[in-house]
């Protein structure tokens, strides 16, 4: 089971959307393989299918452009220094769960944050990765006929003022963090890149079907 990885850079919020969509199809009908889209985004806050209106703030900074859109859980952000991760997978290969899936890019986010020497791990019943009691990766995704789309954001060099006028993922007791901040200098977006896909394939392995 091959994996394609597309670095897309820099682009726009809504151009990638309608690829994921194309490649979601795609996937579905077995044209392409799986597929991991890796990218940054202009500044944009993004509503989930169940998220309150209410949180988002009245002063939310001019530049910031507004989607709703289809995946789980609430209002969230992206935008410059942050690494966005699409994975276009087809989960009939590995397993049919969908808390298995979230629990499986927790951990490539864990893992890769572990080689940047920092220690980030899950919360009780609250999706994402953790630096103490500060968020540093929020999960959001879709799946349809077992094939996935949307994925998680890695706070690299994010600026993290833009999520003062938010309620990030509708919680209200937490903070967020960045790699950045964590390690008081700018990463290397480059290198955060290459380490998570060198980790992605280990935590998602294809299973082995005996014939």
């Amino acid at each position: 089971m091959m994996l394609q990885v597309q670095d897309l850079g820099v682009s726009s919020y809504k151009n990638t959307w309608e690829l994921q969509k194309k490649l979601q199809i795609k996937r579905i009908e077995n044209k392409i393989e799986d597929t991991l889209l890796l990218v940054e985004h202009e500044p944009v806050y993004t509503f989930g299918k169940n998220a309150d209106e209410n949180h988002l703030l009245q002063n939310y900074p001019e530049d910031v452009k507004l989607f709703h859109i289809e995946r789980g859980g609430d209002i969230t952000f992206h935008g410059p220094g942050q690494l966005v991760g699409y994975p276009i997978i087809d989960l009939h290969n590995y397993k049919m769960s969908i808390s298995w899936y979230m629990r499986s890019l927790e951990e490539v986010i864990i893992r890769s944050l572990d080689r940047f020497g920092i220690s980030a791990d899950r919360k009780d019943g609250l999706t994402g990765v953790w630096v103490g009691d500060e968020k540093i990766a929020a999960l959001g995704v879709r799946i349809s006929r077992w094939v996935t789309m949307h994925g998680f954001a890695l706070n690299v060099n994010t600026n993290l003022s833009y999520y003062d006028s938010i309620i990030p993922c509708g919680i209200f007791n937490y903070g967020i963090n960045s790699m950045e901040n964590i390690l008081r200098e700018k990463q290397d977006m480059s290198e955060v890149k290459k380490v998570l896909v060198s980790v992605f394939p280990n935590i998602f392995q294809p299973k082995v079907v005996e014939v």
